[in-house]
């Protein structure tokens, strides 16, 4: 009975020591002098399907706002800015009319929409991620049907029509391109498009392309020449496939790069295509569980480790920047809570820790694969004229802000370098890669960094499973920090704080809000400083005390 009793304690410490129970009280440490990289902003990109949205009421709101959250230009990606139609905006669809034929089937080019759109980004110091696509309607090979009706509810596949099609002239397809980019230079300047970022298409290996692997490389091929023709100095790359961890997604990814690098131009009849950057996509995948919400982070982050591995894995690719294209909790934006019960974590604070927790990991996949991580695109905007918190995955909900942007207003206030922070509650990445956040005990963690006058740590509290739980304390440790005093600012995400979604329920959920309740929802989706005060730092350590909530998010802000 002793021997068993003695076997029990040693595997009970083998557990322990081993990170499986999580059991300890949670503790973080951060050291001031272990730097570790650049805070390089990978997380100022953002996107979504309907390009007309950016120039609407609330369109042009939220883009004010996440430009003047982050401390570099932010890159924004739209779906279908050479799609054929009137303009009108709807879900999962858009349309600029860039390209019609006249009777004789000559070109007729239209950019004034396109303008409107890169105008609001560029007037903002945004960027576009230029997405080249989809299919204009007199140049595609199955143009009928064309304009989709489709809704949440409907099947996916219905927003596949025409403008998925290759191109019937792809002299044109490539004429197409270069009066864009030329036009492109004459209203904005060189200097400036040279800064933007082109790609051609969406998801080739899924629903998106209805042509073949080397009918899109040819697209690939003569869109690329067009661009280069017009500006050779324009930055390009490909090819945002869906579901990197995947094998087919991996043959076309390899077979993409080896195209680029060796294989016959299609437009030009030379050896290669030009490849400035390398993007990919990255999803997970919540379910319904017993009528609760559980997130899924590990089939996004295989995603994107293996998207960094396949670029590592050749020597022309291996320093090219990498974007992520789109980087999500899951594949579609416009789908609602009441048509997908999944994605009821959308308006509240478990997406805000999942975007916490999520990015976070990103960092550590670029640092272990050693890759040129440049940017995540966040597949989230806003909904025009749509019901109040319907359950779509966006940053806004009718021009009031959902928890999960303070995250990113939380990034915007980390600047200069990374540094090394332990956590003993923190879950590995190989962890979180294998199952997520599935353990007994939630993912406290925290990602800080440091600047000439200041440091920052932001800290979460994840879990995989949406349901309730004790706040716990968190100790935070912060060790050589180069002054004697500092003022200490502390932000916070919450049930309480920062959370605009609590509030319109305590207010009975109205779909039709008075201008005295938009105005206290609008307040109430701004980020909160819940402690403003001045510390003492002795012997260059501080210790603060933080309680967390589950599914809570903090800034910890310290000026010295």
């Amino acid at each position: 009975m002793l021997k068993f009793f003695k076997y029990f304690i040693a595997f009970f410490v083998f557990l322990s020591f081993s990170g499986k129970l999580y059991s300890q009280a949670p503790e973080i440490v951060v050291d001031l002098k272990q730097e570790i990289g650049p805070m390089n902003p990978v997380w100022a990109w953002f996107g979504y399907d309907e390009p007309n949205y950016t120039y609407m009421k609330d369109g042009k709101k939220l883009l004010s706002e996440i430009a003047s959250l982050s401390p570099v230009p932010v890159y924004v990606r739209t779906h279908s800015l050479l799609v054929t139609g009137d303009g009108t905006a709807a879900l999962k669809w858009g349309s600029t009319n860039a390209y019609t034929e006249d009777s004789n089937g000559n070109p007729v080019y239209n950019w004034k929409i396109v303008d409107s759109i890169f105008d609001t980004y560029v007037s903002r110091g945004m960027k576009p991620l230029a997405q080249i696509g989809f299919m204009p309607e007199a140049l595609s090979t199955h143009p009928t049907p064309y304009r989709h009706y489709w809704k949440p509810g409907d099947p996916y596949t219905d927003i596949i029509t025409g403008w998925a099609y290759p191109p019937k002239d792809y002299d044109k397809w490539r004429k197409l391109v270069y009066e864009w980019v030329k036009h492109s230079v004459e209203r904005y300047g060189q200097k400036e498009v040279e800064s933007w970022y082109w790609e051609v298409w969406n998801e080739p290996n899924g629903h998106y392309w209805k042509g073949t692997r080397e009918e899109f490389f040819k697209m690939y091929d003569y869109a690329a020449d067009g661009l280069k023709q017009a500006l050779p100095t324009a930055k390009i790359g490909g090819i945002n496939i869906a579901g990197t961890r995947g094998k087919g997604a991996q043959e076309w990814t390899n077979d993409f790069i080896k195209h680029c690098i060796s294989g016959t131009n299609y437009a030009t009849g030379k050896k290669g295509a030009p490849m400035d950057a390398i993007l990919f996509h990255a999803k997970g995948s919540p379910k319904l569980i017993d009528g609760s919400v559980r997130m899924d982070m590990a089939p996004q982050l295989n995603d994107i480790e293996t998207g960094f591995k396949l670029t590592m894995s050749y020597e022309e690719t291996k320093n090219l920047p990498i974007i992520i294209g789109e980087s999500d909790p899951e594949g579609c934006a416009a789908c609602g809570m009441a048509t997908n019960p999944e994605n009821a974590y959308r308006n509240g604070t478990m997406y805000s820790s999942y975007t916490a927790a999520s990015f976070a990991r990103k960092y550590l996949l670029a640092d272990q694969t050693k890759v040129n991580f440049l940017g995540a695109v966040s597949w989230s905007f806003e909904f025009e004229n749509q019901p109040w918190f319907y359950g779509f995955r966006d940053l806004a909900t009718n021009g009031v802000d959902k928890p999960v942007l303070n995250v990113f207003r939380m990034f915007g206030m980390m600047k200069g370098n990374r540094l090394n922070v332990k956590s003993n509650r923190m879950y590995p990445v190989a962890e979180v890669l294998k199952s997520s956040v599935r353990g007994a005990q939630s993912d406290i963690g925290a990602i800080g960094t440091k600047d000439a006058k200041s440091a920052a740590v932001m800290v979460w509290n994840y879990h995989d499973e949406d349901k309730p739980a004790q706040a716990e304390t968190v100790k935070i440790v912060l060790q050589n920090i180069p002054a004697t005093k500092a003022d200490v600012n502390i932000y916070l995400i919450d049930k309480e704080n920062s959370n605009s979604y609590e509030v319109w329920k305590n207010m009975g959920s109205p779909q039709n809000p008075t201008a005295k309740q938009i105005a206290v929802l609008e307040k109430s989706g701004k980020l909160k400083r819940i402690s403003n005060k001045k510390i003492k730092i002795i012997s260059g350590q501080a210790v603060l005390d933080l309680k967390l909530e589950r599914q809570a998010v903090a800034l910890i802000k310290l000026d010295f």
